[in-house]
């Protein structure tokens, strides 16, 4: 029964995952195959190394991986070259003496830790591996050459055509996540469950990973559309979107304050208001609003995106009135906790969908609160 499980797990790993893996192979094989046949050279172990180092960085970092990788190719087989002609190959001396001074070249540049191993390994294999050579021609820089920009056309094509959607997917995902965080938080409530409770807050911790995989996501459709010259138009789109997923790691902040506020509530015997549960499936609403909007935003359909900002605007401010009324001087400190949650996330949320300046849009969410105007 658990060898089933785990080969169930696996394979369902496998058919998410599928896609990686037959770009990173094919990768590979392409540059060993342009090294070998197009360069000539008789052990083009570079060309496919430096395919794999550069699909193993995340989307958005393979450009600048690629770049690092070609140098510090360079750079190892530099020292390498000179401390073979010093020391002879192949003796104690040689590989300390090469891995010292690579490393600390590497270093002392500034280089990142890709480029650090990538010119030690290159440095290596040559003084212990690789045979001596009197050619003129830099085949090991040639080859990582060859494998880097193998690696960085083989990611863009699968983004060619349309950069900007994996970047729309993963928005979607994303606010998707933080809606069903709430719906859950309201259905524990409602229920007075506190082990459900403990489950929305597990939930609520988990959506920092999204906001991270959609910082990502950004990084990678920047790549994408740099590189792609026809596509160049959807920069600007791109400018706006680190200030929303901004204002959503700040959302994401406070549902999960509001979910602690959940758990300790549930653990109360004071009833929950039954409205409170209609409070928080209303800003849920509000979520996906807001991300349908900026969804379509990328997209380029704006009477779409203004459809669901408007949309959004509607069920958060909803939601804020419905908590306005549950706030009173009488009750518990968690549903306090949770009203405040409530307009907090209502405020960052319209501050990432509309045009609207911060002031306005903590005028409208006080307003809905009942909170007199400052």
């Amino acid at each position: 029964m658990v060898r089933w499980s785990w080969f169930r797990e696996s394979t369902g790993r496998l058919r998410q995952g599928w896609l990686p893996v037959v770009e990173t192979t094919l990768a590979a094989t392409v540059a060993w195959i342009l090294a070998a046949r197009l360069v000539g050279h008789p052990q083009p172990f570079f060309a496919p190394a430096a395919a794999l180092i550069v699909l193993g960085q995340a989307r958005g970092q393979r450009v600048r991986r690629a770049v690092e990788v070609v140098l510090g190719v360079a750079a190892g087989v530099l020292v390498a070259d000179l401390v073979i002609q010093a020391l002879g190959l192949r003796t104690t001396w040689t590989v300390f003496t090469v891995i010292l001074l690579t490393t600390a070249l590497a270093v002392a540049i500034g280089a990142s830790t890709v480029s650090v191993v990538q010119a030690a390994v290159s440095a290596l294999y040559l003084v212990v591996v690789a045979p001596p050579t009197e050619s003129l021609v830099p085949f090991r820089f040639v080859d990582a050459l060859i494998g880097g920009g193998v690696a960085v056309v083989a990611s863009q094509l699968l983004d060619a055509r349309r950069p900007l959607a994996p970047l729309v997917a993963e928005f979607r995902r994303t606010y998707d996540g933080l809606a069903e965080a709430l719906e859950t938080v309201a259905t524990a409530l409602d229920e007075h469950d506190e082990p459900a409770a403990v489950d929305a807050l597990e939930r609520a911790r988990q959506l920092d990973a999204g906001v991270e995989r959609l910082r990502t996501a950004v990084l990678a459709a920047g790549e994408a559309v740099r590189l792609n010259v026809r596509r160049r138009r959807h920069i600007g789109r791109l400018r706006t979107v680190d200030a929303s997923i901004g204002q959503l790691d700040y959302a994401v902040r406070n549902v999960r304050v509001l979910a602690r506020a959940g758990v300790t509530f549930s653990r109360l015997p004071t009833p929950v208001p039954p409205d409170l549960g209609a409070a928080l499936r209303f800003l849920a609403e509000a979520v996906r609003a807001a991300g349908e909007a900026l969804a379509a935003d990328l997209d380029g359909a704006e009477e779409v995106a203004d459809r669901h900002a408007e949309r959004a605007d509607t069920a958060a401010l909803e939601s804020v009135r419905i908590a306005g009324r549950l706030f009173a001087p009488a009750q518990s400190l968690p549903l306090v906790m949770i009203v405040g949650q409530i307009r907090a996330t209502a405020i960052d949320l319209l501050r990432g969908v509309r045009a609207d300046d911060d002031a306005a849009v903590l005028a409208r969410v006080d307003e809905a609160l009942g909170l007199p105007a400052l």
